[in-house]
């Protein structure tokens, strides 16, 4: 009975230390998950200035038709144009993304592929890939307004053609940052962050 007594002891003082070992661990995951901040999309320090009016740029999708990019839609949707390239590795990973995300957000957004090049190129590309549910266009005077640089790269635009939020787009997470921007009415989600830091700090 004795030794009965002594293990039962035993046992009720190891489950109470692994209970605040794991409450401690709990605790600790808690702190880290509030330090480490999502990763949203790269502002770069070139580019169209969030708040301002996009420059509006007539261009004509691969079937043909005409679109005024940065211009006021009748619909009252919002355009993402998101600029890419059949040769980029990357773009080919986010295109998936960009089907789920255009079924998902139909009812507020329109999701718009940009590039230059040769039409055959992309021709090619857009039927081996199934883009035909989105408009594409050709205009490298369009990448020069928007003043893009690298790839690939999203400008979110409002009804009205005001910048709501842009960023390198590598990851689902990147994507999705641009529209959380937008709910949080923030440049960026690294902005909203920061300033929510900063009110922490004083």
């Amino acid at each position: 009975m004795t030794a009965l007594m002594i293990s039962n002891i035993v046992l009720w003082v190891l489950v109470a230390a692994l209970s605040l070992v794991v409450f401690a661990l709990a605790r600790q995951i808690g702190v880290l998950h509030d330090r480490i901040a999502p990763t949203g999309a790269l502002m770069l320090a070139k580019g169209l200035p969030v708040g301002q009016a996009a420059p509006i740029v007539t261009v004509q999708d691969l079937d043909g038709r005409a679109h005024q990019v940065g211009a006021t839609r009748a619909d009252g949707k919002n355009t993402l144009v998101l600029f890419l390239s059949p040769t980029c590795p990357v773009c080919k990973v986010l295109l998936p993304v960009l089907k789920a995300s255009q079924r998902a957000e139909q009812d507020w957004l329109q999701i718009m592929l940009a590039s230059d090049g040769e039409a055959s190129e992309h021709l090619e590309f857009r039927k081996r890939h199934a883009l035909s549910s989105f408009p594409y266009v050709l205009s490298s005077a369009l990448g020069i307004a928007y003043q893009i640089s690298r790839l690939p790269y999203a400008v979110l635009l409002n009804e009205r053609g005001i910048v709501l939020a842009r960023g390198l787009i590598n990851s689902r997470e990147h994507l999705e940052s641009l529209f959380e921007a937008k709910r949080l009415g923030v440049a960026s989600v690294q902005d909203y962050l920061e300033a929510r830091h900063t009110e922490r700090a004083a």
